[in-house]
């Protein structure tokens, strides 16, 4: 009879598929056939991520720094009780003292002893000064009136300044309470900065000390007459869509005088346009 497969051929049979079972599950824990190391997969969605992150971070920092520093130093122009008018440190800032509340009819003209006045008799309405930027220049009675109320005041010659510099002042006005802006042809300096009974010329729009001038003189309660009192005007009474026009030419022998005196024994300032602060 025929003999069937003995018992040693069969456990050779299956001593080798267990050998090349395990052969191939050490090639799979090992990386491979060559036994390299299993390479781990770079997550890039996470790093992307991470260089994002610090991407904006660093965008914040570059603009919330600078301009925090530039607050830092604008405070310590700051009035206060112990140095009420900070400006006296200003290089370039000219003062005078005036009276206040000397006020002329509209018709009428002041033989200003400064340009740009900044202080003296004015016209009765003062022009709007709720951050207003005037593309033509105004007259120079209202204007003066808006620095009676702690307004600061920039004047620009339109022949000596560019439109980029002409923007940056613009910027430093433009829907801030208590500041006006307007054109002043034939002034001897490219921009001029009123406050009442302060001046100052600059050469550049990015001179430092325009920052200085406004943190140190804008509503500086210590330095203007009338605390307390408005920068915004009724249509009415002063448009300033429609500003009085500006008038380039000398004043005539008829003009009211600083000391609002009397033009030929006419009393110019007489006491019932002299009104109380706050007016």
């Amino acid at each position: 009879m025929p003999s069937g497969p003995s018992n040693g051929s069969s456990g050779k049979k299956n001593t080798g598929a267990k050998s090349s079972k395990a052969i191939q599950a050490a090639k799979k824990n090992s990386g491979g056939a060559k036994g390299l190391p299993k390479q781990r997969q770079i997550p890039w969605v996470t790093i992307g991520g991470i260089i994002v992150v610090v991407a904006l971070v660093a965008v914040i920092a570059v603009s919330i720094i600078p301009r925090y520093q530039n607050q830092q130093e604008l405070s310590a122009w700051a009035p206060t009780e112990e140095n009420q008018d900070p400006s006296t440190a200003i290089d370039g800032v000219v003062t005078i003292e005036y009276p206040a509340g000397q006020h002329v009819a509209p018709t009428q003209r002041v033989a200003y002893d400064q340009s740009p006045p900044f202080g003296g008799p004015h016209d009765a309405i003062w022009a709007t000064c709720t951050g207003t930027v005037y593309d033509q220049a105004v007259r120079t009675e209202n204007m003066v009136h808006s620095l009676e109320h702690g307004a600061v005041w920039i004047a620009y010659n339109p022949d000596l300044l560019d439109d980029a510099a002409i923007e940056t002042l613009e910027a430093k006005v433009d829907g801030r309470t208590y500041m006006s802006m307007s054109p002043y042809p034939g002034l001897d300096a490219p921009i001029s900065l009123q406050s009442w009974g302060h001046q100052l010329k600059v050469d550049s729009a990015d001179d430092e000390r325009i920052d200085h001038f406004i943190e140190a003189l804008r509503l500086n309660r210590y330095t203007y007459p009338e605390v307390g009192a408005s920068c915004s005007t009724l249509p009415a009474s002063f448009d300033p869509a429609n500003p009085p026009p500006f008038d380039a030419s000398a004043p005539g022998p008829d003009a009211v005088p600083m000391d609002g005196g009397t033009v030929d024994g006419t009393e110019q300032v007489p006491a019932d346009m002299q009104v109380p602060a706050g007016s």
